[in-house]
């Protein structure tokens, strides 16, 4: 706590005022980033602001980076026994020391300097705390970022305002923060604590998120208005490492603040290259990207794209400016409560989990040898955009989530058991039975339309032909059916396509759709389904009936029957009958991943511009998939001569449009029913055996 201006005015302080003393100065770790300090205190020492009276390390300093003037020693201890009278101690020291040294200095009666972060648990903080109080000391945490002029200027932006400096965005969504870096094995051999958790029965707690990518989050906590503990309503963790640590390389960090904003870090030490970490507010019309490391945000609206550049004020000097004059700290310990809940959550998570060795590279030899982990820049991308972890991405090496996702058939004697954890349901390229995995999507934020799907969907080989959560359209989830705009609530995620606006807009519209019942049988599960729009009324029910059909060891084909029926008058809506032309998707939906050598043909058409919009009986895709060939082959529902809707170049998708450029009208008790069926096979399949398929033969 901030008590400098109950207590008496320090010496320095009373001096400072008239502007003839330089403030006393001691430092604490002169190695490391304790460097950093060392130039920053000779510019303030040119400067005739600071003298640097006392250094303490067990490892002295190379002759010559001191004043001559400057006392060294071994430890703190011996240093406030000497008569240096320091009116700041800095501390830049390992972790686990943080909270003894910091204890030693205010009992001294010295004003502090704590570098980040703080402590490392949440009760070493609360004590730290009452110290702080009880001395009357004034404490500021080394968040160098926190120091950056751009920080007012986005909380701004946070609270819906533009700014001098920034154009709106409009009403702020969500935060994320994201941070690529790379760090070699010599960086873990760099001392005894590196990327430990405990070091001889101490915490530590230096993964990813607490000590080298801290900034990331406790800049976007900064920005998010979260100070205290109590700022934030929840804390998840997803930890992982592919290094050879106890710690945390590669995580997800999601918070909630009590406001119900999400903010989402993901953040890795595996990455390709190392990139200037970020914070991105998502707003309504548009994002602002702030680089801390380098003040710079970049704004992007319907408007353009601007840049803009901001100074940065100085830890040290700010502390010294409020011990003399009453400026404001701009770090202070209060102010690190919420990081503080950050970093207990880790703490007391489960331990990192270890990437297996097949899903890392490793580029380099020796101790400069670092690891990548295949496509980490998507997959942080796809973390933050979703506001989902790893595990709730579906990643081959993530944790398999434990709630929310089952086999969506009961087992045959060869199938995956009913009680396997959604990663093992996805099957290697050796399994005889293909699966699919049903998702709630309860957990999913209210602007992805929260919804039932089905993901991972595999061949018998075990060749996943579904995605979900993509980078590009994160609100596409596998194989399902939902519907954009039903009575202006949209089922589908993302914008909505307005009339009005000609064009896409963001609009706090979204519904959801929610498991009333499940029922399973060996190839066959009935789902019962509540439609519930914006404001949370019901207006659809909906019976969504899912059967497989073994056709030999490489085919096998899903049954999609959804029946929707009106709880109220409806009007079940697509952007085409909104007036986009060519956008009339809505209904059944398959987001395939990425792919390669695709081809889409239909029985009457070949390539993406003459499928999409076409009426044909079936539409097939095949492509090189991660796994090997595959075949997928599409029937038209035999209710309605729905269009297809094709994305190949942009994304790879398939749609049967129900509303393509004009609403459905449904009065309320009536139905409307539409089946789909699937074919999906290993290999390449010609015309001839896509007839042959679909014709039954």
């Amino acid at each position: 706590m901030d008590t400098q201006s109950a207590s008496s005015p320090t010496p320095f302080a009373t001096a400072a005022a008239t502007g003839t003393t330089p403030a006393r100065i001691a430092l604490v770790g002169v190695h490391g980033f304790g460097t950093h300090h060392l130039r920053n205190l000779e510019r303030l020492s040119s400067q005739g602001k600071v003298d640097l009276v006392a250094v303490a390390d067990p490892n002295p300093p190379a002759p010559g980076d001191l004043p001559a003037t400057t006392a060294v020693h071994a430890n703190l201890d011996e240093l406030l026994v000497g008569e240096h009278r320091p009116d700041v101690i800095i501390v830049a020291t390992p972790i686990q020391t943080h909270a003894p040294l910091a204890l030693s200095v205010l009992a001294a009666k010295a004003d502090l300097y704590l570098e980040k972060p703080p402590v490392a648990s949440m009760s070493d903080f609360l004590r730290l705390q009452e110290a702080a109080e009880q001395a009357g000391r004034s404490v500021q945490i080394g968040f160098q970022s926190l120091g950056s002029h751009a920080l007012a200027a986005l909380e701004k932006l946070a609270g819906g305002e533009a700014s001098e400096e920034l154009p709106s965005i409009g009403s702020l969504k969500g935060i994320s923060a994201t941070g690529r870096w790379v760090r070699d094995r010599a960086y873990y051999k760099r001392s005894r604590w590196a990327g430990k958790r405990h070091l001889d029965g101490v915490d530590v707690v230096d993964g990813v998120a607490t000590n080298p990518l801290a900034h990331a989050i406790a800049t976007a906590l900064r920005i998010a208005g979260a100070r205290a503990a109590n700022d934030l309503a929840s804390v998840e963790t997803d930890l992982y490492r592919a290094n050879d640590i106890e710690a945390d390389d590669t995580s997800v960090i999601r918070l909630r603040t009590i406001n119900g904003l999400p903010i989402t870090c993901a953040l890795t030490l595996c990455a390709t290259e190392s990139v200037e970490p970020y914070v991105t507010l998502h707003g309504t019309e548009g994002t602002a990207v702030f680089h801390y490391t380098e003040d710079r945000v970049t704004v992007r609206t319907e408007a353009g794209e601007t840049a803009h550049s901001f100074g940065r004020d100085d830890l040290t000097e700010n502390l010294l400016q409020h011990l003399s004059e009453g400026t404001p700290l701009l770090s202070p310990l209060d102010h690190s409560g919420a990081f503080m809940r950050v970093l207990e959550a880790i703490r007391t998570a489960e331990a990192p989990a270890l990437i297996p060795g097949e899903c890392v590279e490793w580029v380099g030899s020796g101790e400069q040898a670092h690891a990548v982990i295949p496509h980490i820049e998507d997959i942080l991308e796809r973390a933050t955009r979703s506001h989902s972890t790893f595990s709730e991405l579906g990643l081959p090496w993530a944790r398999p989530i434990t709630s929310g996702a089952e086999a969506l058939f009961s087992p045959a004697a060869e199938a995956v058991p009913t009680d396997a954890p959604a990663a093992e349901a996805v099957p290697t390229n050796t399994h005889s039975t293909p699966t699919a995995v049903l998702r709630s999507g309860s957990n999913l934020e209210p602007d992805l339309s929260p919804r039932p799907y089905l993901h991972p969907v595999t061949t018998p080989a075990g060749i996943v032909l579904t995605d979900h959560l993509p980078s590009d359209h994160v609100w596409h989830l596998g194989a399902g059916f939902a519907l954009q705009d039903v009575n202006g609530s949209n089922f589908w995620g993302g914008r909505s396509y307005r009339r009005t606006a000609g064009k896409y807009v963001d609009l706090k519209d979204h519904g959801r759709i929610e498991t009333a019942s499940v029922a399973r049988k060996e190839n066959a599960t009935t789902l019962d389904l509540n439609w519930l729009a914006s404001d949370g009324r019901l207006v659809l029910n909906e019976r969504r009936s899912l059967s497989r059909t073994l056709l030999d060891a490489r085919t096998w084909r899903l049954g999609i029957q959804t029946r929707l029926t009106a709880v109220v008058d409806v009007s079940l809506g697509s952007p085409g009958s909104h007036g986009a032309a060519g956008s009339g998707y809505g209904g059944f939906f398959w987001r395939l991943p990425v792919n390669a050598s695709s081809r889409v043909f239909s029985s009457t058409a070949d390539g993406e511009p003459s499928v999409h919009g076409s009426v044909a009986p079936w539409l097939a895709w095949t492509g090189e998939f991660d796994g090997g060939p595959a075949t997928l082959v599409f029937g038209a529902p035999s209710e309605s001569a729905d269009p297809w809707f094709v994305r190949c170049s942009d994304y790879p998708a398939v749609g049967s449009a129900l509303a393509w450029d004009a609403a459905v009208e449904l009065a309320a008790g009536d139905s409307l029913t539409r089946t789909n069926t699937v074919w999906m096979s290993d290999g390449i399949l010609d015309v001839a055996e896509i007839e042959g398929l679909v014709s039954g033969r």
